[in-house]
């Protein structure tokens, strides 16, 4: 199945695979389309873009890890580091991650989407390049930083807001950013609070 925004790529692909003799179950604009089709068709591959509706952010990587283990192969503009980070390193079998503007020979592609149904792993090589050159704690501001800090050193919310000499409030803010910049899923604070501090004492 496909799920792509843009209505001229989707039948695009659409008709590029039909020609190859592969059948497309069903097609989606959304996230949640996607979701929906691998559910009422379990096809053997999921193409899905990263930037759907409704927000354009990243709802095709979310709906591509919600659908795994169904192979998936997403093709996008970008490199969503947190969600591909996800996807890729899950260990599971059957994953594509291209970049469009990579994807210009046909017969490429058409192999990425053989390999990947097959469970192979096709991973663009700028992809790569990025995620293993990335530190998400370059990322984070001196307040951040710091706050990261105080929190390996074991302070609570309540002794960080003191030592800050900020509000509570303040403090959540600075650890929900941490969070999200280093890529660390909803899972409970105190867990992601460790995985927080692991990350910082590996720099």
């Amino acid at each position: 199945m496909i799920a792509e925004d843009s209505v001229l790529l989707r039948e695009g692909l659409v008709r590029l695979l039909a020609d190859e003799g592969i059948e497309t179950v069903a097609a989606a604009g959304d996230g949640a389309g996607l979701v929906a089709a691998v559910r009422e068709h379990a096809p053997d591959l999921a193409i899905t873009d990263v930037r759907m509706p409704p927000s354009f952010s990243d709802e095709g990587l979310k709906a591509a890890l919600a659908v795994r283990p169904t192979p998936v192969l997403v093709l996008s503009q970008y490199v969503e580091e947190q969600y591909a980070t996800e996807l890729i390193g899950g260990g599971a079998r059957g994953v594509g991650y291209l970049l469009k503007e990579r994807v210009s020979d046909v017969e490429e592609f058409l192999d990425a989407v053989r390999r990947v149904a097959a469970g192979g792993t096709v991973i663009d090589p700028d992809v790569v390049a990025q995620l293993l050159g990335r530190n998400p704690l370059k990322d984070l501001t001196p307040r951040e930083r710091e706050t990261l800090d105080l929190m390996a050193q074991g302070l609570s919310n309540a002794a960080l807001a003191r030592r800050l000499v900020v509000t509570e409030g303040a403090v959540e803010k600075h650890i929900s950013n941490i969070f999200a910049k280093l890529g660390l899923q909803a899972s409970g604070d105190g867990h992601r609070r460790v995985q927080a501090v692991l990350a910082y004492l590996k720099e």
